[in-house]
């Protein structure tokens, strides 16, 4: 099954960036996500334009410049590696990123009205949360999460599933408005995978209409740098094939009033959260934790 909304590596890639996802390109109206590589001593100069951004290091560190202020950020060997620590930059700001001895840097945004603060927040201050238990455990980074940490209108987080198990299990949705019960909001998975023996990894997502929207169907094996767009439906499994550990980048934004991240299961596997307390959390996770706050 083919969709445009899976986008192999590189068919989401520009000049400038190595994925490029914009409302425009995605045909929707909030969420946005770039991926820059900088070589060693490489500097990159942007326009934040109406939207608020992070600027997540994937590999290597970098220092952000914005509004009279420079955050430096130590940042991370890889994604499987540890938690980072990441920087905020509001809209209607010039944005210079640098890095001294080059890396990967997802740059996470979303279209605001509000001009909040520039911010810096430490690795240690980042949430690591166990979720499922058995073949559904995963490990999620909530660095951007809804609740943790303030932003207008984007959520962003990090998730990690040991080869072999599944993720956004039990399918889920967030494409109406309904208060206190579920929020409309755009999704990107932005996926990584960790090689055995120089063997690069691979996983698969699936994505089924719900009835809302455009009709989103989905079922992509996806790669290093793949990028899946979820304007509507059921989204879930993502599934880690064994022996290749699955990272994806979650990029949220919508229409709704409140920031929020509520979800709907489909009503078909709602069911398996009530075998979760029968059985143990994968004995791999967490993969990491975060540093102790100095």
């Amino acid at each position: 099954m083919t969709s445009t909304h899976h986008l192999p590596a590189g068919q989401a890639g520009t000049d400038v960036y190595a994925v490029e996802v914009t409302p425009t390109t995605a045909g929707w109206g909030h969420a946005a996500l770039r991926v820059l590589e900088l070589p060693p001593g490489g500097r990159h100069t942007f326009d934040t334009g109406d939207s608020e951004w992070i600027v997540l290091p994937l590999a290597g560190g970098c220092t952000v410049a914005v509004d009279g202020t420079s955050f430096q950020l130590a940042g991370r060997a890889g994604v499987f590696d540890g938690v980072t620590d990441f920087a905020y930059v509001p809209r209607d700001a010039e944005v210079s990123v640098g890095s001294r001895d080059g890396g990967r840097f997802a740059l996470t945004g979303a279209r605001c009205t509000r001009r909040l603060p520039a911010r810096h927040v430490p690795a240690s201050s980042v949430p690591v949360e166990l979720r499922g238990t058995g073949t559904c455990s995963r490990q999620v980074n909530n660095f951007g999460a809804a609740g943790v940490f303030d932003c207008e209108n984007l959520i962003a987080v990090e998730v990690i599933t040991p080869g072999g198990n599944w993720s956004s299990f039990p399918p889920h949705k967030h494409d109406e408005h309904r208060p206190g019960e579920e929020s409309e909001l755009e999704e990107i998975y932005y996926f990584e995978f960790a090689a055995h023996e120089g063997t690069p990894g691979l996983g698969y997502q699936r994505v089924s209409p719900s009835g809302n929207g455009t009709g989103t169907d989905v079922l992509a094996e996806v790669r290093d740098g793949d990028v899946v767009l979820i304007p509507d439906g059921w989204h879930g499994p993502s599934m880690a094939v064994p022996g290749h550990d699955m990272y994806y980048l979650n990029v949220m934004a919508g229409p709704d009033p409140d920031r929020a991240w509520l979800i709907r299961d489909h009503p078909d596997h709602a069911w398996i959260r009530t075998t979760w307390p029968e059985q143990p959390v994968d004995p791999r996770l967490p993969l990491y934790t975060a540093p102790e706050r100095s």
